[in-house]
């Protein structure tokens, strides 16, 4: 029996939703080998999002509150973790494949001496015990990966796996007094410049209305597609293509190089649907595609489809949709 130690990202108090998805990832990984749960939190003044973790059945919710903590930098991050790994004997270290996640675990893995299995999808049942699924070549590709050494580190694509609900009863919250070094790191925290939006987080987001090369500045650009997120009370994403371009943002980027996201709702507007892009969103549960070809790799993922003009289309869709709410 071992123990998985699930590191939990955070924000404005409250555990974030693909920390709870990797809690969902430990429970499968604990219910086919027996093994605890415990949580990690790591912060500045995080007292009540141990206290909010505290129902999902960890037998531990470890907390290293310092000052040093309040904006995580990989190294030091990753020195907290991994001492606090060692401390309670952990078999196993998991995170949410964010980036804070693929840039802190491998130092972690490090530190432990433990192998390693980034942004894993799925678990497989093997003759060698389990073997962690992840994609390769732009998802292309699934390979299984088994892990032999005492200690394993495993990045999650939380889009894979659902949010975890609270299980009743009460953890014990345990704090943890962390040796933090922040001087000695080669990097430092500076500033946080965050995008203020009403809009939902894509990461967090049930729906998402996703724009490319097609919505072209000249013709109105993604201003069409406002109306429909906002109808619809949707996160706004873009393909690379209208990234590079300038057409939208760099924190609207959806796909390998970007966000990978599965919201129940995925809307595909003037996307041609490139592996790069479909990498980042095709575990959608629901896929509508909206293009001028009908011949766009978009509509082989899609489970709608519709031929036409962009902005001649998402108008009527968001007037039918206001008529239908009013």
């Amino acid at each position: 029996m071992g123990k998985i130690l699930v590191v939990i990202e955070h924000d404005h108090g409250q555990p974030k939703k693909v920390a709870l998805a990797t809690v969902s990832f430990a429970r499968q990984v604990a219910a086919r080998r027996g093994d605890s749960i415990e949580f990690a939190v790591l912060g500045s003044g995080c007292a009540g999002v141990a206290e909010a973790l505290t129902g999902y059945g960890a037998t531990a919710v470890h907390v290293a509150d310092n000052a040093a903590l309040a904006h995580p930098v990989a190294a030091v991050w990753a020195k907290v973790v991994s001492d606090l790994a060692k401390a309670i004997g952990a078999t196993a270290v998991a995170a949410a494949a964010t980036s804070l996640g693929k840039d802190g675990l491998p130092r972690v893995a490090v530190r432990l001496a433990a192998g390693m299995a980034s942004d894993v999808v799925a678990l497989v049942d093997t003759k060698a015990g389990i073997a962690f699924r992840r994609p390769m070549w732009a998802g292309n590709l699934l390979g299984d990966v088994v892990i032999d050494t005492p200690v394993q580190v495993i990045s999650v694509r939380a889009s894979a796996f659902d949010v975890a609900a609270p299980t009743g009863g009460a953890s014990p919250v345990q704090a943890f007094a962390a040796s933090v070094d922040a001087g000695r790191a080669a990097a430092r925290f500076v500033s946080f410049e965050g995008t203020a939006s009403s809009r939902p987080d894509l990461n967090e987001a049930t729906i998402v209305v996703s724009g490319g090369r097609g919505l072209k500045p000249e013709r109105g650009g993604f201003k069409v597609i406002e109306p429909l997120a906002d109808v619809l009370g949707a996160a706004i994403g873009a393909s690379r293509a209208a990234v590079d371009d300038g057409y939208a943002p760099n924190d609207y980027q959806i796909g390998q190089t970007g966000k990978v996201v599965a919201p129940q709702l995925y809307l595909a507007i003037a996307i041609s649907g490139a592996v790069q892009h479909l990498a980042g969103m095709k575990n959608s549960k629901v896929i509508v595609a909206i293009n001028t070809r009908d011949d766009e790799p978009i509509f082989k993922v899609a489970d709608y489809g519709l031929q036409g003009d962009a902005f001649v289309v998402v108008p009527e869709l968001v007037q039918k949709l206001k008529a239908l709410r009013s």
